[in-house]
């Protein structure tokens, strides 16, 4: 076997040729090396593959991060012309090798195994990118991204190891506790199992972020109380628990009969969450379950005060969106002027939250803003489907060109949610560009960030 060493920075590497051996599989796909790293200073580069650490396989990110915390470590790394290098590396207790990597799963996707009755994949047209239509699974993105888990494609191996390289918090849509109910809302036999697999997550100290998708007659009511009783009596590992109301789109057909929720059944369900609250602050000190915006904004009422949700844990699954929206915006507001004078704007946003930016850009007049508030019905998935995120690009153009054609001026320039752009393309669901729609409607467009202060500095001209 052909070696040959070197020292420097506290590294050591020995050289192992490809032809020694059976090539290890897998391994990270390296992407980029942070300037002044270890692993500038071991020359890796873009197209390296890193296979294991201290002998161990690497299935992800979390193993990367997991085997490279030690003061020495052992690094395998396969070129991209097949030869295999051995990197024996002496440094600072928790210090990496400062790449980051193609994906964060080197072994593959974790896919969902469920066929739930509200599953939103399954109600999709055909024709969007395709990355909509994996149904992801995988504990790994939960712990993370915050992606949300069933739990019911876990094995023995992969609980001890979450419980081995305390993988906490994770994020798990609990549905229904009653395991009768709950296989029947997921079509999975294994769906049954959750609390005895909650009770030896929280036993071996791992913290719990759960949501119930909550559907009429299925799993609210009765079943609710006895859902947040029993994820209640695992506090404080369980942290939190987001009472969400089912999305359904037009495209049904051949799945199971849902409906939404009427007004007076979303009020009637925020009185029931209200009342867990209050006893679960005397008991537990915390409210612990929360109730999304969506009802509150079916219902007709104000969403509650920013300390009513304790520091927002599930602020990202539509738990508190608007208070924060409103009070950041609120501060922005209220310590700028605006750059320029008078001027009017279009802003467009999806039906549910219309009426708090209805509200915001009446407070924003007093800087000589006029905002209009331009709401879209969302045609593509349907009139169920009201969140500005879920808007497409042909359905704002097609409300635009119909208000312009009814007489209404978009003012200056019109305002696209950005939370219905994605991150880094600039497209939406429908594949429809910014750009696009400002030439269907024949309007100057700009993208604004789904946040409060974003919002306001947009108002106010200062923005850049």
């Amino acid at each position: 076997m052909e070696r040959a060493s070197e020292r420097g920075a506290g590294v050591r590497a020995r050289r192992r040729a490809a032809a020694v051996g059976q090539p290890m599989p897998g391994g990270g796909l390296v992407e980029e090396v942070r300037r002044g790293s270890l692993g500038k200073a071991l020359g890796l580069e873009r197209g390296d593959r890193i296979v294991a650490i201290n002998g161990r396989r690497l299935a992800d990110y979390v193993d990367y991060r997991f085997h490279c915390a030690g003061e020495e470590i052992a690094v395998l790394v396969r070129k991209a012309d097949g030869r295999e290098l051995l990197f024996e590396i002496e440094k600072d207790y928790d210090e990496d090798l400062g790449v980051t990597f193609a994906g964060d799963l080197f072994d593959g996707l974790r896919r969902c195994h469920n066929a739930c009755v509200f599953c939103f994949l399954h109600q999709m047209p055909e024709g969007l990118r395709p990355s909509l239509y994996v149904p992801d699974d995988d504990f790994r993105l939960s712990f993370l991204h915050g992606n949300f888990i069933t739990l019911t494609n876990l094995r023995e191996e992969d609980v001890e190891r979450i419980a081995a390289q305390r993988l906490s918090p994770l994020y798990v849509s609990v549905h229904a506790t009653n395991p009768e109910v709950r296989q029947r809302l997921m079509l999975n036999r294994r769906a049954g199992r959750i609390m005895e697999q909650l009770r030896r997550l929280a036993a071996a100290g791992i913290e719990l972020h759960t949501q119930l998708v909550l559907c009429p007659g299925l799993n609210d009511g009765p079943e609710l109380d006895r859902s947040i009783g029993d994820l209640a009596a695992l506090h404080p590992q369980v942290r939190s628990i987001a009472a969400v109301p089912v999305g359904l789109t037009r495209y049904r057909a051949g799945l199971p009969a849902l409906r939404p929720f009427t007004p007076a059944e979303a009020g009637r369900l925020i009185d029931q969450v209200e009342g867990w609250q209050r006893r679960l602050r005397e008991e537990l000190g915390s409210r612990l379950v929360f109730a999304a915006d969506e009802f509150y904004v079916l219902a007709g009422r104000p969403v509650p005060p920013a300390d009513h949700y304790e520091g927002f844990p599930q602020l990202e699954n539509g738990i508190g969106l608007l208070r924060t929206f409103q009070d950041d915006f609120r501060r922005a507001l209220a310590r700028r002027r605006a750059r320029r004078g008078a001027r009017t704007v279009t802003v467009v946003t999806g039906r549910s939250a219309a009426a708090t930016l209805q509200e915001l850009a009446a407070e924003a007049a007093s800087a000589g803003v006029t905002a209009r508030v331009l709401p879209v019905d969302n045609d593509f998935f349907g009139p169920h489907v009201t969140v500005a995120g879920l808007l497409t690009g042909r359905d704002i153009a097609r409300t635009l060109e119909t208000a312009r054609a009814q007489g209404w001026d978009p003012g200056e320039e019109v305002y696209l949610p950005g939370a219905a752009v994605r991150s880094g393309h600039g497209d939406f669901l429908d594949g429809w560009r910014p750009e696009d729609v400002a030439r269907a409607a024949g309007v100057p467009v700009r993208v604004v960030p789904a946040d409060g202060a974003s919002f306001a500095r947009h108002l106010l001209g200062l923005a850049v």
